[in-house]
């Protein structure tokens, strides 16, 4: 496969799991922006998915529709909905000759969906929560599409790998970024709704509640979302998944290559895999993600530089 076509595979798949991971977090964020009593702060969902810090929040005055608009439509936003996902077709449309036509209908649907006035305008007049599960259904459509109708070869394998390091990098700074909060302000500690709606965020919230009776813990919920093997949005996972799709693309053409990128996957997987809540917090937890999401980035950056050219 030539290298700008995985190149494309990967990062269409990349922008299409973002978009997914910001429509879930806008979507409890604005619901816990009506809920709460205290004052509320869109300060570290700008911060983790427009790279944005506080000052972003105040000059958009820390007012949800406003945020939304921002973030899902702003065409000064370089990672608002809108922008990644035109990115991502422009990917799809590299390599549509490779994709089957379902998908790129799917893919060409949700484009004009966001891009179509109405979902603006919807965002500002209506209930936003309405406008953003009709985008989480154009994503679940997506990833519906992919999975009935793409061959099982090179180019699915590396739009796997681009959904999970996506998703592995989401769950990790979406954790940083929350228990930061936490060293803050001790008393979210015990805040149920806080951590209720950290789990709501991930898709998580179900299977912690069948998995820990005892209530909301920041240490049981470290574990799922780090540890949990059976929770699809957790980082060893994601991980696992990593490494099951790239095992796939070995050949004798890219032994060298292959050999080192695998031995950074297998490094990052063999350090979470052995790693506890107790171990983790012993290290430091911040200390802790910051290393696991540089080796993300690092096996990013190889996959670049060995696979798409890109060195």
């Amino acid at each position: 496969m030539l290298s700008r076509v995985a190149a494309s595979f990967y990062w269409l798949s990349r922008y299409i799991e973002r978009s997914d991971g910001m429509l879930r977090m806008l979507k409890i964020n604005y619901a816990s922006s009506q809920d709460t009593i205290q004052e509320f702060t869109w300060a570290p969902v700008i911060r983790i998915f427009a790279g944005q810090d506080e000052e972003e929040a105040e000059k958009l005055d820390n007012n949800s529709r406003t945020v939304l608009k921002y973030m899902v439509t702003g065409k000064d936003n370089p990672n608002s909905i809108l922008n990644i996902i035109t990115l991502s077709r422009e990917n799809a449309r590299g390599v549509q000759e490779h994709i089957p036509k379902d998908l790129w209908q799917c893919l060409n649907e949700y484009y004009h969906t966001v891009k179509d006035p109405k979902i603006e305008k919807a965002l500002q007049r209506d209930d936003p929560i309405g406008v953003l599960d009709v985008l989480i259904k154009q994503v679940m459509l997506y990833y519906g599409t992919a999975e009935i109708t793409m061959e099982r070869g090179e180019g699915r394998s590396f739009m796997n790998i681009g959904k999970y390091l996506e998703r592995a990098i989401q769950s990790v700074d979406i954790l940083d970024t929350k228990f930061g909060s936490v060293s803050d302000n001790p008393d979210l500690l015990t805040d149920t709704s806080y951590w209720k709606h950290l789990l709501l965020s991930l898709g998580g919230y179900e299977l912690y509640l069948k998995t820990y009776r005892e209530g909301f813990e920041a240490s049981n919920i470290l574990e799922q979302v780090v540890l949990n093997n059976d929770f699809p949005r957790s980082v060893i996972y994601s991980v696992n998944n990593i490494q099951r799709y790239f095992d796939r693309l070995k050949n004798n053409s890219n032994a060298d290559d292959f050999r080192e990128l695998s031995f950074r996957i297998g490094r990052l997987q063999s350090r979470i895999k052995y790693s506890s809540v107790k171990s983790i917090e012993q290290d430091g937890l911040h200390q802790y993600l910051t290393q696991i999401r540089s080796e993300l980035y690092g096996i990013g950056n190889a996959l670049n530089e060995h696979y798409f050219a890109n060195s």
